[in-house]
């Protein structure tokens, strides 16, 4: 019965749903350029389906890794550009590309959270509007 108990509670742990985990600026590496993670507006996230977790410095970075690799994502989390190293999940997220966007591997992405602040940025930074869709299809 211990057994059965103990079994029961392992799974439930790795079956966990698993949430965004805080990217250590200067500290983490990007598992596509190896580079230390350093701006807290560009970094991304995904979540595998097995539950692993890679970093990249650059939205560029995190989506050229899934092509070379085809790994089975589960989720996929990008900064918020408006707020320092603060991940939101792609779902949720307003994608502006090019203008005076200058992201650490030239990706030229930035994800905002706030619809408002999205508008503001747009011209700002006198950048185009995109969605997910297109960044996927950018770097492959």
């Amino acid at each position: 019965m211990r057994y059965l108990i103990l079994s029961f509670f392992l799974i439930t742990i790795g079956c966990s749903k698993k949430e965004a985990e805080p990217i250590k600026l200067n500290v983490d590496q990007c598992e596509f350029c190896k580079m230390k993670i350093s701006d807290g507006k560009f970094a991304s996230e995904i979540i595998t389906s097995k539950g692993r977790v890679y970093k990249f410095d650059d939205i560029r970075c995190m989506v050229s890794y899934n092509h070379e690799n085809n790994i089975s994502i589960d989720k996929s989390y990008v900064n918020d550009f408006s707020k320092e190293n603060s991940l939101i999940s792609i779902d949720e997220a307003f994608f502006l590309k090019g203008g005076n966007i200058s992201s650490p591997m030239r990706g030229n992405i930035a994800a905002f959270k706030d619809e408002l602040e999205f508008e503001e940025h747009k011209i700002k930074l006198n950048a185009i509007m995109t969605n997910w869709n297109e960044i996927n299809n950018l770097f492959k």
